[in-house]
């Protein structure tokens, strides 16, 4: 059988805790490259493990993810003013299928899902996961922002569902609508975050917390108990990311994300440029 290769990210099993890193630094662990299918794989992969309990995704470097990958977004392949906006929106979902494939695999999902924030999320990095997972762990320097509105876009994912169902629906607003930066200690007062860790030796306080809990509790019992609390929940989510990813592709289809995009490429190079 052939075996897969990853290259964005890094895969290891460490007694019962399977970790899944994003492994783009260079790029603040944006979602380009393969990072979105070897984390499918990984995930997959994973879900099969005869002896882990634990499954973390975290990211390598200073940023756990910066979502999209703005430098590296092609426009569609033709002239979208060939195009009927009915096209437009079947090419724009079809971009989307390793996204919805991975979200489904995360949902259903056997192990326990811990979200271990090294630091900022932004974009699809703070929205995508943090509703989904089981339990989230955080560097104390993390926060989340995202630019959805700024860009035309609409929350990703699931996450207008999935969010408010943790932070509450005016919260989950004002974070979505507004672009407003939550800090680590806000979102750990929110409840949304379970233990914040000092970003010094971060990831190795991790794998010593969950350690301990599986020195404490049962393995098999904690993913019953993750079974059980997901169940009544699964349908909504998938439900969440099929209507997110069908706005998304309307609001791209209509072309008014198109010029912010090119805005804030241009802006991110010139950035680029100025440092050298």
């Amino acid at each position: 059988m052939f075996m897969y290769q990853y290259t964005d990210i890094k895969v290891e099993v460490k007694g019962r805790i399977g970790i899944i890193k994003f492994n783009r630094p260079k790029s603040l662990n944006s979602f380009g490259g393969n990072l979105l299918i070897d984390t499918l794989h990984a995930v997959k992969e994973l879900d099969e493990h005869p002896e882990t309990v634990f499954t973390v995704l975290t990211g390598e470097g200073r940023f756990f993810s910066a979502g999209a990958d703005v430098r590296a977004s092609r426009p569609l392949d033709g002239d979208p003013s060939k195009f009927t906006k009915t096209q437009l929106k079947v090419l724009q979902l079809e971009r989307f299928t390793t996204m919805m494939e991975l979200m489904k695999a995360l949902i259903d999902h056997k192990k326990v899902f811990v979200l271990a924030m090294n630091g900022p999320g932004v974009g699809g990095g703070a929205a995508w996961f943090q509703g989904i997972a089981d339990i989230i762990l955080a560097a104390d320097n993390a926060y989340l922002q995202v630019p959805f509105s700024s860009l035309a876009l609409v929350p990703e994912a699931g996450s207008a569902t999935n969010l408010a169902r943790h932070m509450g629906v005016h919260r989950a607003n004002d974070f979505l609508m507004f672009g407003r930066k939550l800090t680590a200690q806000e979102l750990e007062s929110w409840g949304l975050i379970n233990r914040l860790f000092p970003v010094e030796g971060f990831h190795q306080s991790v794998i010593e917390f969950l350690e301990k809990q599986l020195t404490t509790n049962d393995g098999t019992s904690m993913m019953e108990t993750k079974r059980l609390q997901n169940l009544p929940l699964r349908s909504e989510r998938i439900l969440a990311v099929y209507n997110a990813t069908d706005a998304l592709a309307e609001r791209l289809a209509s072309g008014a994300p198109a010029a912010r995009f090119q805005a804030k490429k241009m802006e991110l190079e010139a950035k680029s440029k100025s440092r050298l």
